[in-house]
């Protein structure tokens, strides 16, 4: 069991009959009455947000998430297959549970399933990746001082914003959580 008090980004806890993940807290002590945690959850099953106050002695149980590593093998239509790298199992996943997690990976690349009582509810990929850049418009001689950008299409199909000087059969390195470019590869 953990207390409110004990609260902090990340943890994943047991609420009303969902497991919840804490986005935000913030301990408020008013200058008149009694203090309270105010807290912004997640469910992590349908992947909405709330937010809730809670008084610091309030107990909850803590939820655990078992992160597993696999191999991301293949789609075919609406089903995308995964791969245990340990005990070489696979494991099939819909398109409404993967999300656009996927958005990033090629096939091959290692992800990690999150589960929760066995059930798998995010599929999260690794922080960087690097992607081949296979269409973008060319970039203009001289229109570097603004720190100009200009849209890419990646070898995943995803859209990226990078500087004027990425050409074509570049290779980037992306950050998966925000779709940033960060650098040439």
């Amino acid at each position: 069991m953990i207390s409110a008090s004990d609260f902090r980004n990340g943890l994943t806890i047991e609420y009303e009959n969902s497991v919840y993940q804490i986005l935000e807290f913030q301990h408020v002590k008013p200058g008149k009455g009694a203090a309270f945690v105010r807290t912004k959850l997640k469910n992590i099953i349908s992947g909405g947000a709330v937010e809730k106050s809670f008084r610091p002695n309030e107990r909850f149980p803590q939820a655990r998430i078992d992160r597993k590593d696999m191999q991301y093998l293949y789609a075919d239509g609406e089903l995308f297959h995964f791969m245990d790298e340990e005990t070489y199992e696979q494991l099939s996943l819909t398109k409404e549970q993967i999300g656009d997690a996927l958005k990033f990976v090629k096939e091959n690349d290692t992800v990690k399933i999150c589960l929760h009582s066995g059930n798998v509810f995010a599929v999260e990929p690794p922080m960087h990746v690097e992607l081949e850049v296979i269409d973008t418009e060319p970039g203009f001689k001289g229109d570097t001082a603004t720190g100009a950008t200009k849209p890419c299409t990646v070898e995943t199909g995803a859209t990226v914003n990078v500087p004027l000087f990425v050409e074509q059969g570049t290779v980037i390195k992306i950050d998966t959580r925000t779709g940033e470019y960060l650098s040439r590869a």
